[in-house]
């Protein structure tokens, strides 16, 4: 489906890759079947051979050695520069995205100019969906799925802050953020508010995006006729410890931004509910893994 003269025929994708062995080689092949025109892929100092894989399976992608782990954000902001169409496609390296994908996304955004980000249905490989579209969360119902969540998941919650309103509509819809594990932006909103925010080095910088378009004006939706499947956590399981600090140091950085004017009092107990989790987590981890279980806790 290269050269497709659909939506995907102007859409450019950026991968942000970081040892995650064959899964890159499968996600860049996923692209080749949806008819992505340009594949850049921003590898973050790889030492595990994901590189020489991908270049065996297709020696026309670009690949941007960084040389080191620039973070998830400030690399795809790289690989969007790279590219030359007015679509970008951001996406880690274990997405497996449908072939009708990425032109169910486009054709989101050419229906409604006023859209900047369009997400699809993402599951895992057991078919379970992984939250996409989300709400941004009150005070109470982040706090509760923050600790609540550390021991009992399947708490209301966490169900409201990971999941959809029980109201909401079967087709595309509004939503106030999706997942930069694999969402389509329209160039011009992108480059209108500066990309990524490079202050975060994971987590939390999708969220911070959307949040930025939208009180530019730019609207975010969820299209579920776009689907993808995503291989969770390859890079992160080998460096759990510091992947937590990285997820509570940038829920830090968005509290400190968002939370202004007289909601600027919130920033005292969200700190210190910020370590206190951080300690929780770690301790979790630790036990968990004497166990050999793999804890969630990064969404």
């Amino acid at each position: 489906m290269a050269g497709s003269s659909g939506p995907a025929g102007r859409t450019g994708a950026a991968v942000v890759n970081y040892n995650t062995g064959l899964a890159l080689a499968a996600c860049v092949a996923s692209l080749r079947a949806a008819g992505v025109a340009e594949i850049v892929v921003v590898d973050n100092g790889s030492v595990d051979g994901s590189l020489a894989t991908l270049d065996a399976d297709d020696t026309s992608v670009r690949v941007e050695r960084t040389g080191r782990n620039l973070g998830y954000g400030t690399a795809v902001n790289r690989g969007a520069a790279l590219l030359t169409t007015p679509y970008v496609l951001v996406v880690n390296p274990d997405i497996v995205i449908d072939p009708g994908a990425v032109d169910a996304l486009g054709k989101a955004l050419d229906a409604e100019p006023d859209v900047a980000v369009v997400g699809p249905a993402i599951r895992d490989v057991a078919g379970e969906p992984y939250p996409s579209a989300r709400s941004f969360p009150s005070f109470t119902v982040g706090a509760g799925h923050a600790f609540v969540g550390l021991i009992w998941p399947d708490n209301r919650w966490t169900r409201r802050y990971r999941g959809s309103p029980p109201d909401a509509p079967a087709g595309v819809r509004e939503a106030d953020w999706v997942s930069g594990a694999c969402c389509l932006v329209r160039r011009e909103a992108f480059e209108s508010v500066g990309g990524f925010d490079e202050g975060y080095f994971m987590y939390v910088e999708d969220l911070d995006l959307c949040w930025r378009l939208r009180r530019a004006g730019w609207r975010v939706l969820y299209e579920p006729a776009a689907a993808a499947v995503h291989h969770q956590g390859l890079s992160t399981a080998a460096h759990p410890y510091r992947m937590l600090a990285a997820h509570h140091r940038s829920t830090w950085r968005f509290a400190r931004k968002s939370l202004v004017g007289v909601r600027s009092v919130l920033l005292v107990p969200v700190a210190g509910g910020l370590i206190l989790r951080l300690g929780l987590a770690w301790s979790r981890q630790f036990f968990s893994s004497r166990r050999g279980s793999r804890p969630s806790g990064l969404d």
